[in-house]
């Protein structure tokens, strides 16, 4: 089972599924899935890694439910979520 998510960087490749824009540490994505994992988001933060170590993810949903998630956790995707990763100083 992968983790990677379904991310278009075009709208040109949108088609009849739904897609949802999102801001990963300030850059603007466009996902499919409707449900995010916390690897996935860390794979869209940082595509080239590291992986050996845990990151702090936050996020913030324009609709009002705002979190955090851990590893093995995930959340439900809406549009115009934000989302902020940052390396930590743990393993």
């Amino acid at each position: 089972m992968s983790i990677e998510p379904s991310v278009h960087h075009d709208d040109a490749s949108k088609g009849k599924e739904k897609s949802f824009n999102i801001v990963i540490n300030g850059q603007q994505e466009t996902v499919k899935d409707n449900h995010l994992t916390y690897e996935q988001v860390v794979r869209l933060a940082f595509p080239g890694g590291p992986f050996d170590i845990l990151y702090s993810v936050t996020y913030a949903n324009p609709r009002g439910h705002d979190g955090t998630l851990a590893p093995g956790q995930k959340v439900t995707v809406k549009d115009g979520m934000s989302f902020n990763v940052v390396k930590t100083n743990r393993s």
